[in-house]
């Protein structure tokens, strides 16, 4: 018969057994708008601890423990999830979320626990700019990555541009980041359009936009920043902007909402991610396995998520632990391989430096979306990203 002495050193050995565990919170607003989004973030993590790990899930001899929480985009629920991630689950890292407003509620969450926070894929600049902390890292693209590559795409001498933009950090940031980089491109933006998030109507949007650019004289351009349904780009390309000269732009997006692309062939912009642009081990790593396992080509942010848990996984190898501090030491200023080929965490403020690719638009046989085609892809060094941080 087991001792009370016995019964409590076996369950201490139990207790070490479980905290030798390495867990990864992915906190992520799995049901709601961006749903779609969160279930390629996930299905790429794992593929990213696969990869990371030569499919041991397994990092410095110890398993590697992922819990799932879904914030449902409310971001007083992100911020309470992260709490009870770090404060009741133990976990030693959190990746996420999917929208820029939940991951700025959980930004201070991460500070107060003194935990890592890998934040995948939310965008706005703010993140690791304004509201940033020394907790906060992004594999995710930045606003500032976006506007500047897309600025590259479509700015130039005589160029005026309105923008159509979701009304909140991610459209604002993203609009703000946009005007900056076109600047010296010899583009002007004319008009901003935001509208809430959840609009099917662009009809009101639409118009405003048209009226203050109908009257001005040569290239003329509606950039949109859009993230879930809507479809605002196919709603008003069916109003026929080209009565008034307008052209159609935006940046990349998924596979599902790249079926609007089809119906603007030549259309150029930048995108982060897609699947047939990246040529390195890593993407061809994820293609095949994708294709194997699902059916269907990786998504755009299926690499996102994986660059994310192949991020997690390759710091803590090489801090050799997952002390908090040994692990900012080791990701301030690291590169790491990724589907989109190297990332670098600036030591500034912790965001991803990475490749953007310019594309242009192409109707492919058997194809029933519009296939981006690659212009030129910008490298780390290509583009400057402002540092937005006060340290």
């Amino acid at each position: 018969m087991m001792t009370v002495a016995g019964a409590f050193a076996a369950s201490a050995a139990f207790a070490n057994m479980a905290a030798a565990d390495v867990t990864i919170a992915h906190v992520y607003g799995q049901t709601g708008a961006l749903e779609a989004y969160a279930a390629q973030s996930h299905i790429g993590l794992m593929l990213g601890l696969e990869y990371a790990t030569g499919g041991t899930m397994e990092v410095n001899g110890e398993p590697i423990v992922v819990i799932e929480k879904d914030t449902q985009l409310d971001p007083a629920r992100g911020r309470a999830l992260l709490a009870e991630a770090f404060g009741d689950d133990g976990a030693d890292i959190a990746i996420g979320p999917v929208s820029s407003g939940v991951a700025l509620a959980m930004l201070p969450v991460a500070e107060e626990y003194e935990r890592i926070l890998i934040v995948e894929p939310a965008v706005a600049d703010s993140i690791t700019g304004e509201n940033w902390n020394r907790y906060i890292f992004r594999t995710g693209r930045n606003s500032s990555q976006d506007a500047i590559s897309n600025a590259v795409a479509l700015g130039g001498e005589g160029v005026t541009i309105a923008t159509l933009a979701q009304d909140y950090a991610f459209g604002r940031d993203g609009v703000a980041a946009f005007r900056e980089a076109l600047e010296g491109t010899g583009a002007t933006i004319a008009h901003e359009e935001y509208v809430p998030t959840d609009t099917t109507d662009f009809t009101a949007a639409a118009e405003r936009i048209f009226q203050a650019m109908g009257d001005i004289e040569g290239e003329k351009r509606l950039f949109i920043i859009w993230a879930g349904g809507g479809n605002p780009m196919g709603r008003i390309n069916a109003m026929d902007p080209s009565r008034f000269g307008i052209e159609i732009a935006t940046g990349g997006n998924i596979l599902a909402a790249l079926t609007a692309y089809r119906e603007l062939p030549g259309m150029e912009g930048a995108t982060y991610y897609y699947y047939e642009l990246p040529q390195n081990p890593v993407n061809d790593w994820l293609v095949e396995q994708h294709f194997a396992r699902y059916g269907t080509p990786p998504d755009f942010f299926t690499a996102g998520g994986m660059s994310a848990g192949i991020a997690a996984v390759e710091a803590i190898r090489r801090a050799g632990s997952t002390d908090t501090e040994a692990l900012i030491a080791t990701m301030e200023g690291m590169e790491f391989e990724t589907p989109k080929g190297t990332m670098r965490f600036r030591a500034e403020d912790h965001q991803a430096l990475q490749s953007m690719y310019h594309f242009r638009t192409e109707v492919q046989e058997g194809r029933d979306y519009g296939v981006p085609v690659l212009v030129r892809e910008l490298g780390i060094d290509d583009m400057d990203i402002p540092i937005r941080n006060n340290r």
